[in-house]
């Protein structure tokens, strides 16, 4: 799942003067542990789901991961080298504005900035599952709607939302509690696979008739969606590219080892699913996760699971509230949004005009998008807009930094390969979104053009008042 970073996140590891100190530098399993903690997030206890729904057959739902997991190898290591070459405070952000015409920069980050707002809101919408199936039904005995679930999302992004404005920060403790939560929920739906139970479903595979190879291609491509999404997060490797110890050597193993234990770990996660509920069953299955707990500890283990999740689920939404507006501010400070998205409260050190507009956006998403589903194919497509155009910049950086080619710099082997690769993966991805949900599709371009439509509009009021 996509978080920009903002300037002030790397900034202060960028600066160096005469009399600084040796800069710390990254070792091997520092990126490593770097690597699994960007991907590992709150999708892939909702997300096989997904997939398995998309695939014709569980060897393509196992294949999904697999193919997945290679694209994002194929990524972390071109982001790696763009920050190897280009080592610059907020990369990701900044990479547009130097390869790309201004306008293509200004609409392609207000996309992807829109991009996160819908994962924010898609994964608030996969807690407000848990709680309102596995806790308020039981508690109160009120099945909650899918609009009323995505009110609930609401109420925790608003709820963060006010937080935020008092100037509250998340200590580091409470990141580390929620790390804890997750990685514990992760581990023990792994070991369903070893966990003796009568109540295990057995494995029922329905036969799909003649399959043809488009069939299984078109499969593929809608099961890749929902791995997109449970996958993202590697992209900010692109921070990371001078921050690494020897980084020739450690930045591949480390990318290529983080990537593996995480392919290994969503295997081992999915097939639990498959093993517990059962393949068919997984397609139509909501709150995966909160089952195989049930399976293993009973209706408590169910109840105490949705309960955690839904307190991860509040951490993250609070963490992308923390991040992204100061990913606009930075922007309107490098004149790529107006002014008034740098306003903060000086007292409370809050940036009020990006954090009310970035929460709105949130909910605005929530409310036409009140499903899981409908804010999954929105967002990924508009990160596969947002994936192509950054990762193609590896082409005209390589050109512009040929004398860094001999440096001790990151630079990928198999070039061109890996890229083509990655971009060809994301198009693939979007083409699969458009023709599946077309009216998805149309709503986001048609918002990546409104943003084009924005810039050439503002910049000609811009020259007529000079």
């Amino acid at each position: 799942m996509t978080i920009l970073v903002s300037y002030c996140q790397y900034g202060d590891s960028m600066k160096s003067s005469f009399m600084a100190p040796k800069k710390q530098l990254l070792s091997l399993f520092d990126i490593t542990m770097i690597v699994i903690g960007l991907v590992i997030g709150m999708g892939i206890f909702r997300t096989a789901s997904d997939s398995a729904r998309a695939a014709v057959t569980p060897s393509v739902f196992f294949i999904s991961w697999i193919v997945g997991g290679f694209i994002a190898l194929c990524g972390a290591l071109t982001y790696a080298e763009i920050g190897s070459r280009y080592p610059i405070t907020g990369g990701y952000y900044k990479i547009f504005a130097t390869c790309y015409h201004p306008s293509i920069a200004f609409a392609v980050n207000c996309v992807i900035l829109i991009s996160n707002a819908a994962s924010l809101s898609g994964v608030a919408l996969i807690g407000s599952e848990y709680l309102a199936i596995d806790v308020i039904k039981p508690l109160m005995g009120i099945d909650l709607s899918e609009l009323a679930q995505s009110f609930v999302a609401m109420g925790a992004i608003l709820v963060f939302y006010g937080i935020n404005l008092l100037g509250l920060r998340m200590s580091s403790t409470t990141q580390n509690i929620l790390m804890l939560i997750k990685i514990s929920m992760i581990l023990m739906i792994v070991s369903a696979i070893f966990f003796p139970n009568s109540h295990v479903s057995k494995i029922v595979e329905v036969p799909q008739g003649e399959l043809t190879f488009m069939d299984y291609v078109k499969s593929l491509g809608l099961a890749l969606i929902a791995v997109s999404f449970t996958y993202g997060g590697y992209q900010q490797t692109i921070n990371f590219g001078d921050e690494v110890k020897e980084p020739q050597k450690n930045l591949p193993r480390g990318i290529f080892i983080g990537i593996l234990v995480i392919i290994l770990l969503y295997l081992s996660i999915s097939y639990a699913y498959f093993n517990v509920i059962g393949f068919e069953e997984l397609k139509t299955t909501k709150g995966i996760a909160a089952i195989v707990a049930e399976r293993m500890f009973g209706p408590a283990g169910k109840f105490a699971f949705s309960i955690l999740l839904f307190i991860a689920v509040l951490a993250y939404v609070n963490v992308l509230l923390l991040s992204n507006p100061r990913v606009m501010f930075a922007m309107s400070e490098d004149g790529i949004l107006p002014k008034s998205f740098s306003k903060k409260d000086e007292k409370r050190d809050v940036l009020t005009v990006s954090l009310t507009v970035y929460a709105l956006i949130s909910v605005v998403i929530l409310f036409f998008a009140d499903t899981f589903d409908k804010i999954l194919g929105f967002t990924i497509f508009l990160d596969s807009i947002g994936m192509a155009f950054s990762a193609a910049t590896i082409f005209i950086i390589r050109k512009r930094t040929k004398h860094l080619d001999s440096s001790k710099i990151y630079a990928m082997k198999f070039f061109p390969v890996m890229p083509v690769i990655f971009i060809g993966a994301y198009i693939f991805v979007a083409t699969s979104i458009a023709i599946d949900k077309p009216e998805t599709a149309l709503i986001a371009t048609a918002v990546l053009a409104f943003f084009l439509a924005i810039f050439f509009i503002t910049n000609k009021k811009k020259k007529a008042n000079v």
